[in-house]
């Protein structure tokens, strides 16, 4: 599927595939979201987190119930979408990584892919969103929280304190 998403800084297209030949851009996205990376991993990103998007599933689910969606301002890939269907239940999905170019920030563009999406998530009969949310990406929780995504109160107190954000697409029809 391909989507036109309007923004305000013009459209932009959206896209459900991954060819082997975007692999140079999805690589080039990951090192301008550095600061994402940084905060949620504790690290850069690097060359293995593009093949690392085709391989990290929840235990039992496979590459079938994987969507990866790109976001593409002209032939410059400016934002990725990475999804498990199915988990962590039937009618859900959960959302990993929902990456936006630093360059296409603060203008939008997040809030009008996840419209769609949602949208489209709705109409294929999902009953609930799940995204990962850790408090050192505080711009991701406020993210969240415009779209009606519910954020759990307290977070575990590890390294990498994260948790799941819950959305009931019912709630949206």
């Amino acid at each position: 599927m391909i989507w036109t998403v309007r923004t305000r800084i013009g459209p932009l297209m959206l896209r459900e595939q991954l060819e082997p030949e975007d692999e140079p851009g999805v690589l080039r996205l990951f090192q301008e979201c550095d600061d994402w990376f940084e905060a949620t991993t504790g690290g850069p990103s690097g060359p293995g987190d593009v093949q690392s998007l085709f391989y990290a599933l929840p235990e039992g689910y496979s590459f079938e119930d994987k969507r990866i969606f790109t976001l593409r301002d002209g032939s410059r890939i400016v934002g990725l979408v990475d999804a498990v269907v199915g988990y962590p239940r039937p009618r859900a999905c959960a959302v990993g990584a929902f990456l936006i170019a630093p360059s296409h920030r603060g203008r939008g563009v997040a809030t009008a892919v996840a419209e769609i999406l949602l949208s489209e998530a709705r109409e294929a009969g999902f009953k609930e969103v799940t995204a990962t949310t850790t408090d050192r990406w505080p711009a991701g929780d406020g993210f969240l929280r415009s779209l009606g995504f519910d954020l759990p109160g307290d977070r575990p107190t590890t390294d990498q304190p994260t948790a799941r954000a819950t959305l009931n697409l019912d709630r949206l029809a």
